[in-house]
């Protein structure tokens, strides 16, 4: 990292602001603007199939300083073999965001009328209003970091 000086110039110290901003991970692929529309894809009642979900980490929201009840704050580690499925869920109560460690994996959006594509190293966010499943077509094993803020912790839904 480094630092600027006080007596730098102002469009300098925006430049090299932007600058960080330029070497942080892409974010993931999204959905056309003309293929957005509300519930465009139908829920789909398929089953996990070849999916590895580890929680990694986790803390009670509510016994930090921004106690907030009845949440946790989880971080999972999901390997998705090739042809595996992650079933249809939803976001609406627990906002995420995950990251694409490794492989290539097609997201099916309720609000996307095309499948939209994830690679390495781009980020997803997942807030309300989401609901999908994922698809790994591929030859190579998708790994997936996931942090969200889940409100039941007996909830096993992805």
């Amino acid at each position: 990292m480094f630092k600027l000086r006080k007596d730098s110039h102002p469009l300098l110290a925006a430049l090299a602001f932007a600058g960080i901003f330029a070497a942080a991970p892409a974010l993931a692929g999204e959905c056309p603007a003309d293929k957005m529309k509300p519930n465009v894809r139908e829920k789909v009642d398929y089953k996990p199939v070849g999916v590895t979900d580890v929680t990694l980490g986790s803390i009670n929201l509510e016994k930090q300083p921004a106690a907030i009840r009845d949440r946790e704050l989880r971080f999972r580690k999901l390997t998705i073999e090739p042809g595996g499925v992650v079933p249809w869920h939803s976001h609406d109560d627990r906002p995420a965001l995950i990251y694409v460690q490794q492989g290539e994996i097609v997201e099916y959006a309720s609000n996307c009328a095309d499948p939209i594509v994830h690679k390495a190293g781009d980020i997803r966010p997942e807030m309300f209003g989401t609901s999908h499943w994922w698809k790994n077509l591929g030859k190579e094993t998708v790994i997936l970091y996931v942090g969200d803020i889940r409100k039941d912790p007996h909830d096993k839904h992805m």
